[in-house]
C-alpha cells in the first residue's frame, strides 16, 4: 500500500533513520538476526511524508501531501489503529475542514429494526441537519445523529433535540448514549447496584459468560459460569428436576425457569440468567423449530422467563441468543431496582 500511494503521489521511498533506530532496539532485544526484512520497510517513508507515532506497535502512520491532495496510511490492529486515529488523524483532518462534523449514537437493545425505523421515520423523512439512519446490529440497533456546523458546541446543540425526542420514544429501550457496549451497560448495573452475577447455558455454550467476561473488572460481580449442555449436566450442576426434563424436555420454559434458579442457588449469586434452545441445524421438531430458544433471570428469587424464536445459522441463533439473555438480565436488573428505590 506504502509503495503504491507513494508511487501515485510521486513520492520516492527513503530510510527514516529515526524510526530505523527505534526498530534497531525494538527488535535488538529478541532478535539475534537484527531487524527482519518485512519490518525493515516499516523504516521506508515517502519523501517529505508526516509520520505519525504509534507507541503500541512498529508501524508508523504516514501522511502523505502532493497536489492539494493527502493520502493517510495507518496500521491494520485496531489497538494501534483507533489511537492513531482519534489522537493524531482526527486533528489533522480537522484542521482542513471549515466546519465540525459530530456524531451522537444511541444504541437500542429488546426491539427490531424494522420496529425502531417504524418509530423514527418522521424524523428520517424531514431530516437534513442533522441526518439520521439506523444500523442494524446482532440483536441491537444502533441510531446515529450527524450534525454539521462551525463549531463542535454548534453541532451538539443541533444533535440534542433529536436525541430528546429518541430518548422519549424509546425509554429503557436505550442502553447507552456513549461508546459502551451492552455488557458493558450490564456490568455497570450490577457493580452499581452491589449484586453477583452467574450464567447457566446449554445451547450458547459458554458465549454469554464469555462476554460478560469481555468486561474489565467484571470479577468483583461475576461468580460462576456453568456450561450444562447435557440433561445430566443440568440436573447435577443446577438440580434441574428429572421430571421437569421428562414432561417439558430440555427447551422450555420450566427448564429455563429451574436453570435460573439452580445456577444462582449453587454459585450463591443474586441473580442468574439461564439459555436453553436448539440452535440447528438439526434437532428442531414442528412443536420446536431450530431456533426455539428460552431465556430466563432470576433475580432474588423473581424469575422472568421469556421465549424467542431466531433465525439464521447455527452460529447467528447463538450469537442472537447472547444478546437477548444479555438485553433481559438488564431489563430484569432495571425492574429490580425499581422496586428497591
Amino acid at each position: 500500500t506504502k509503495e503504491t500511494a507513494a508511487k501515485v503521489m510521486n513520492k520516492k521511498l527513503v530510510a527514516d533513520e529515526k524510526w530505523k533506530t527505534r526498530l534497531e532496539e525494538y527488535f535488538g532485544k529478541g532478535f539475534k538476526e537484527g531487524i527482519p526484512k518485512n519490518n525493515y520497510k516499516q523504516a521506508l517513508i515517502p519523501e517529505g511524508a508526516i509520520i505519525l507515532d504509534n507507541p503500541n506497535g512498529t508501524a508508523p502512520g504516514v501522511i502523505i501531501e502532493a497536489n492539494n491532495k493527502s493520502v493517510i496510511l495507518l496500521p491494520g490492529p485496531p489497538n494501534e489503529l483507533k489511537p492513531m486515529f482519534l489522537n493524531l488523524v482526527v486533528p489533522y483532518i480537522n484542521k482542513k475542514t471549515d466546519g465540525i462534523i459530530y456524531s451522537k449514537t444511541v444504541k437500542i437493545c429488546g426491539l427490531g429494526e424494522s420496529t425502531v425505523e417504524m418509530q423514527i421515520k418522521d424524523l428520517i423523512e424531514k431530516q437534513n441537519n442533522p441526518t439520521i439512519a439506523t444500523y442494524a446490529k446482532t440483536g441491537e440497533v444502533h441510531i446515529r445523529i450527524t450534525a454539521g456546523a462551525e463549531t463542535l458546541e454548534d453541532a451538539k446543540e443541533r444533535i440534542k433535540p433529536i436525541v430528546r425526542i429518541i430518548k422519549n420514544r424509546f425509554g429503557r429501550n436505550i442502553y447507552t448514549l456513549e461508546e459502551l457496549t451492552l455488557e458493558e451497560a450490564v456490568a455497570a448495573l450490577l457493580k452499581n447496584n452491589n449484586l453477583t452475577v452467574a450464567t447457566a447455558e446449554s445451547c450458547s455454550g459458554g458465549l454469554l459468560a464469555g462476554r460478560l467476561i469481555n468486561v474489565a473488572g467484571i470479577s468483583e460481580v461475576f461468580k460462576e459460569g456453568y456450561i450444562t449442555y447435557s440433561n445430566k449436566a443440568k440436573r447435577r450442576l443446577l438440580g434441574v428436576k428429572k421430571e421437569t426434563l421428562l414432561q417439558y424436555g430440555a427447551v422450555s420454559e420450566k427448564t429455563a425457569k429451574e436453570m435460573a434458579l439452580g445456577g444462582a442457588r449453587s454459585s450463591k449469586a443474586d441473580v442468574c440468567v439461564s439459555v436453553t434452545g436448539i440452535a440447528g441445524p438439526d434437532g428442531g421438531t414442528e412443536q420446536k423449530p431450530v431456533g426455539l430458544v428460552y431465556i430466563a433471570c432470576d433475580v432474588l428469587d423473581q424469575v422472568t422467563v421469556k421465549e424467542y424464536r431466531f433465525k439464521g445459522s447455527r452460529a447467528l441463533i447463538r450469537e442472537k441468543t447472547v444478546t437477548a439473555a444479555l438485553a433481559l438480565l438488564r431489563e430484569s436488573l432495571l425492574l429490580y431496582i425499581d422496586k428497591t428505590l
